[in-house]
């Protein structure tokens, strides 16, 4: 029994359509990634029991502020571009301890007191990562 031999297989224009598509969607992606940081001032928000109380502009900011949760009280220190709490009443310390934030998406969270400290806005300043997908 003899065999057939393979067809010839040759790129049509369909192949070509789906090759220009692919190409022109990781193009558009990949400016979308690389388009560099938002234009907006980094900010704290500060927020008890998913209620956004305070929202505080790092740009320029330094002082002190005085938050009170339920039975605790948070003493937060913004200075340019950053936050920490200074102290805290709760049995934990877990706010006081995670430090100064920094970046856009960082938090500090006191859950006894349930207050989140949470920084949005800001153009990425060191080319760092964002994000890794896959």
């Amino acid at each position: 029994m003899p065999m057939r031999p393979s067809p010839k297989l040759r790129p049509t224009a369909w192949d070509a359509l789906v090759v220009l598509c692919v190409a022109a969607l990781a193009i558009g992606l990949a400016v979308f990634q690389w388009r560099g940081g938002t234009q907006e001032s980094l900010t704290a928000v500060v927020s008890v029991d998913g209620e956004e109380i305070d929202r505080v502009s790092l740009e320029r900011a330094a002082g002190k502020r005085t938050y009170q949760a339920g039975a605790y009280t948070l003493t937060v220190e913004y200075a340019a571009g950053s936050a920490r709490v200074l102290s805290s009443d709760c049995p934990t310390q877990d706010c006081v301890h995670t430090g100064i934030i920094t970046r856009s998406g960082q938090s500090i969270v006191c859950l006894p007191a349930r207050i989140i400290i949470r920084l949005e806005g800001g153009a990425a300043k060191d080319g760092g990562v964002d994000a890794v997908l896959g």
